[in-house]
């Protein structure tokens, strides 16, 4: 029996997140509950915390890179005691993108856990088209790891990275490094990891990548990977204005540029070198459903083996936000309300 309250993590303002009791959400025609496994806490979560969010109004139940069981079914989709992870969009159906098939850039484009309530909580009410099966076997708290991942598949396949190509990533948080892992399971024959911290740096070279030393740069490293014509795709995690300035003398010649990370505010880029190299620049907003799939087919095969995480419980959300703002000990931060699953 579905109990009538249920915990949750409640933004409630700028800094301030209460964990208590609140009423389990209604559940619309068709649609379907998910008991939550783990939630995985990203840079989106802290700015919602921090007040810094164009879009979210507090009160707000957090979260959107999610993973769990279906309590109850919805009309389609899975059945119940199905492991699941969720496709977070909530897309308007109207405009020219969604017209064209292109749901994932739309031009209203909202996230469960920003516009919707979230999962930072026991339990979520999803539409059952959102819910993507996750096969046999393979761990709730690595399914989380979907969401994020799926970002990696699209930025690599909007790239038009080829097998044997030098590629250079740019920043070894979350998204850098599964940017990393799958364009070296795409066939990169080099890849090239610059970040300022230590503790990343050393992650990165753990999964075997090759990193740019403290005393280097990434245009010196790859250079003798390149006999000095820069990497075939670069990709930049990072979105710093130190990082943009380079990404055009750090490309070769008809090389490609993929803006990963998002920038807070227009970033100066040397649109000169770009002409002059005949560079391609595209950017990345998320990721489409196919992508989510691939993500989950990726993760079942066992790409995510080695990538730390850590998980706190829900009723301790404050110390998670803590870690995962310290970007140290773990690469993803990870929320769970099942009792006895986080990390001691």
């Amino acid at each position: 029996m579905i109990p009538t309250t249920m915990t949750a993590a409640w933004w409630l303002a700028a800094d301030t997140v209460e964990v208590t009791q609140v009423p389990v959400p209604e559940v619309p025609e068709g649609w379907a509950l998910v008991r939550i496994a783990y939630d995985g806490v990203c840079g989106t979560d802290l700015s919602i915390l921090h007040g810094m969010h164009p879009r979210a109004a507090a009160p707000l139940i957090l979260g959107h890179e999610m993973s769990g069981w279906v309590e109850t079914a919805g009309s389609t989709g899975p059945p119940a005691g199905t492991l699941v992870v969720v496709e977070p969009l909530i897309s308007c159906g109207e405009c020219k993108a969604c017209r064209d098939g292109l749901t994932h850039v739309c031009n209203r484009l909202g996230l469960y856990g920003i516009d919707a309530p979230g999962a930072m909580a026991q339990l979520v009410a999803l539409p059952p088209e959102v819910l993507h099966a996750v096969p046999d076997g393979v761990d709730p708290r690595t399914a989380t790891l979907a969401e994020p991942l799926a970002v990696a598949v699209h930025a690599v396949d909007l790239s038009g990275m080829q097998a044997g190509d030098t590629v250079a990533v740019y920043g070894a948080g979350p998204i850098g490094v599964l940017t990393a892992l799958v364009a070296r399971h795409a066939g990169a024959a080099h890849v090239v990891v610059t970040e300022p911290s230590a503790w990343r740096r050393e992650v990165a070279a753990g999964l075997g990548f090759t990193v740019v030393a403290p005393d280097s740069t990434m245009a010196g490293t790859l250079a003798p990977l390149t006999g000095g014509e820069g990497a075939d795709t670069t990709f930049d995690s990072a979105a710093h204005p130190t990082v943009a300035a380079e990404l055009a003398s750090t490309t070769r010649v008809r090389g490609r540029i993929v803006i990963v990370g998002v920038y807070k505010q227009p970033t100066p880029i040397d649109l000169q070198a770009i002409c002059f190299k005949e560079q391609s620049v595209v950017g990345v907003r998320v990721y489409t459903s196919a992508d989510v799939t691939r993500a989950i087919e990726l993760i079942a095969d066992g790409l995510l083996e080695g990538f730390p995480t850590r998980a706190f419980a829900l009723d301790d959300v404050a110390a998670a936000f803590d870690a995962a703002a310290s970007g140290q000990d773990c690469l993803k931060v990870l929320v769970t309300p099942l009792p006895g699953k986080a990390d001691s």
